[in-house]
């Protein structure tokens, strides 16, 4: 079935819009997150995205905030729901993995409420020491 779907990192294919209705209104973490600060945070890093092949529609979004060099972060994964179950989220998670290999990057780091058996699959592992991370939330 994931025949049907192509991976691209090419940003000017992210269906903005899309992106933004996703994440604002299905997403546990971003809800309420204005359309502004959504297309600040894609012009302000790496974007990626899955494409039905035949009509061109976006049907998963990630993106990755990196420094290109030492650092990553994976954030705002998003499957849409008539995707799931399909291969989607191994595809994108694949090709953002392959993406940033070439930077040789130290720590690629991600947070999933829901989705660690399918990140386990491409090396993400719990952190060994969380209590040495720490946030500052607004």
């Amino acid at each position: 079935m994931t025949e049907r779907y192509f991976f691209s990192a090419d940003v000017s294919r992210v269906d903005r819009s899309r992106v933004h209705q996703w994440l604002s209104e299905q997403s546990y973490w971003a809800q309420g997150r204005s359309r502004e600060m959504q297309d600040a945070a894609i012009d302000a890093s790496r974007n990626y995205g899955v494409y039905d092949s035949g009509t061109g529609e976006q049907v998963a979004y990630g993106r990755v905030v990196t420094d290109g060099i030492t650092f990553a972060w994976f954030c705002d994964v998003f499957v849409c729901t008539e995707a799931r179950g399909l291969g989607i989220g191994k595809m994108l998670t694949a090709g953002v993995v392959e993406d940033l290999e070439p930077l040789g990057l130290k720590r690629v780091l991600l947070s999933t409420g829901d989705a660690h058996g399918l990140y386990a699959q491409y090396g993400f592992a719990p952190l060994a020491e969380p209590s040495k991370m720490m946030a500052r939330v607004q």
